[in-house]
């Protein structure tokens, strides 16, 4: 890969996905899109990048696009803010609800471990919940929706307790109980772009999103969560993201590492 190709990536993370591609991640870059380059019927990746830059087609621009994207992530990561999640907010949110239920979001949710952190804690405690997990990349929310996990994902962050209760094994894979299939909806869906539908969150959780974001792009899809969001619910991002620049849609929740709610001056300008 040319130092042109690579800089020609950079800008097209940027402009559809509001990434950032650093400097140092040309080789990584390589080795991801090698894959795409033989499942799409190129001899190199180089000859990839050449017919994407010549004819720009939308599918194939996609299919790099999420190559490049980084999809880490493990059930119940950074454990506290599940049990926050499920001993707290669920129930001080219920409460406040009319009919208790409480719809959550789980923005950048890649292969769904997060999601089904979130419903496994909201079944357990009897909660009535509606969670909608969404992601850029086309196949993470495939791989999400299908439930299918290998060996070592589901032991990353799961008890031998929680597996049996909430997964069936198949083989060498482990593949998620109706149940808490039930309890997830997944859908694409890019951060950049404008809400596509009237829907509010009480909970949104994008965590580890913003951090990878171009910093000229964070007020735009910060400003697009606080559309999303009802004015007494509350944002988690990850536990040393800061919400930083001119937006001054969210602030912190003192003492709780990673919790946002609204400012008064995004209150003020709802009313």
């Amino acid at each position: 890969m040319t130092q042109d190709d690579f800089d020609r990536l950079q800008a097209l993370m940027a402009s559809r996905a509001g990434f950032r591609l650093a400097r140092d991640r040309i080789h990584l870059a390589e080795h991801r899109l090698a894959p795409v380059a033989r499942r799409e019927g190129f001899e190199s990746v180089e000859a990839l990048l050449a017919t994407l830059w010549a004819k720009p087609v939308a599918s194939l621009g996609w299919a790099v696009i999420e190559a490049l994207l980084n999809p880490e992530t493990w059930f119940r990561r950074d454990r506290a803010i599940f049990d926050t999640f499920t001993n707290e907010l669920l129930p001080a949110i219920g409460r406040a609800r009319p009919d208790g239920q409480v719809k959550v979001w789980s923005a950048g949710c890649s292969h769904g471990q997060e999601a089904y952190s979130l419903a496994m804690g909201a079944l357990d405690s009897g909660a009535h919940v509606e969670i909608v997990a969404t992601d850029l990349s086309q196949r993470a929310v495939e791989r999400g929706r299908s439930g299918v996990f290998s060996a070592f994902e589901i032991q990353r962050g799961l008890s031998a307790h929680t597996m049996l209760r909430w997964f069936d094994r198949a083989d060498d894979a482990w593949v998620v109980k109706p149940a808490l299939r039930d309890a997830v909806r997944f859908a694409r869906h890019n951060l950049m772009d404008a809400p596509t539908d009237a829907a509010r969150f009480d909970v949104i959780f994008c965590r580890n999103v913003l951090s990878d974001m171009e910093p000229r792009m964070r007020g735009q899809v910060v400003d697009g969560l606080e559309r999303r969001l009802v004015d007494d619910g509350v944002l988690v991002l990850g536990a040393d993201e800061r919400i930083e620049g001119d937006t001054i849609a969210f602030r912190p929740v003192n003492g709780r590492r990673g919790l946002f709610v609204k400012a008064p001056s995004a209150l003020s300008r709802a009313a």
